[in-house]
């Protein structure tokens, strides 16, 4: 059966440089479209993205919308491009403070950004603001990376009664690679948007980390992959305790039945 995906990936293959998880952002879209599914796929725009090597042009119609963080206006700008041979769309969220000129979660020196947690937030609202104005119902909305571990809380709360959004399972990957930093203590104050209360994150810890975002991920989804070949097995085992449906590492060759069969476990149409 048809499926519509909504692909909300960290990295993508050949945007950023090749790695396990943008070669699997690349991918997955990719042979879930020749099986017949439709795909919608979003990524950050990094600021090592170079545009015109990309093909990358501004999406006038999407862009224009400020999202308040912080007490602060941040501009959203979308752009897009087409990956070469496949002919995927990919979306681009952007904006002048949290990505311009701006590597992924470290600067030239290797020290990680102090606002990863509100690139983080801003990302999630940026793509759950464009979709809607896309009129695109996604049936399963897929998270890969970091970057999107926000999206699962507001598509259960701040957006749930978005009827785009009302019926959407959540599926989030875990990959190997984190964040060394804490997001610093203000996350739980800047996630605030609609019914994503910062009371909701009273059990996490006030320092938020890469583990307390995946914990953050996996509370408010419906199905957890095991994309990486050394997922944090911390994470593993609070995912499992949750008693959510688990997609064990499938290999690096030959996973498009898995993917696709653990995807129809989720939307109960196997």
């Amino acid at each position: 059966m048809s499926k519509k995906i909504l692909f909300i990936n960290q990295e993508i293959s050949p945007y950023v440089p090749e790695s396990e998880m943008s070669m699997l952002g690349k991918m997955l879209p990719q042979l879930m479209q020749e099986r017949g599914h439709e795909i919608r796929t979003f990524m950050p725009k990094w600021g090592t993205i170079n545009e015109r090597r990309g093909q990358l042009h501004e999406v006038i119609r999407l862009s224009g919308m400020n999202l308040i963080i912080d007490d602060t206006d941040h501009p959203l700008i979308i752009k897009c491009s087409s990956i070469p041979v496949s002919r995927i769309t990919v979306y681009f969220i952007d904006n002048d403070d949290y990505f311009q000129k701006r590597r992924m979660e470290e600067d030239e020196s290797g020290e990680e950004y102090t606002d990863n947690g509100e690139r983080a937030i801003f990302f999630a609202r940026g793509v759950l603001e464009t979709m809607k104005k896309l009129r695109w119902t996604p049936d399963l909305i897929v998270c890969q990376g970091w970057m999107s571990a926000v999206v699962p809380l507001y598509v259960k709360t701040a957006y749930h009664e978005e009827p785009m959004f009302a019926d959407a399972k959540v599926v989030t990957s875990l990959f190997t690679k984190q964040l060394k930093s804490d997001l610093g203590t203000k996350f739980k104050h800047c996630v605030e948007f609609r019914d994503a209360k910062a009371s909701l994150l009273s059990e996490y810890s006030d320092d938020f980390d890469f583990l307390e975002l995946g914990k953050l991920a996996i509370d408010y989804s419906d199905g957890i992959v095991e994309a990486g070949t050394e997922v944090n097995p911390s994470l593993m085992e609070y995912a499992k305790a949750k008693g959510l449906p688990i997609m064990s590492y499938p290999g690096a060759e030959n996973y498009a039945d898995a993917y696709d069969e653990f995807y129809s476990l989720i939307l109960g149409t196997e």
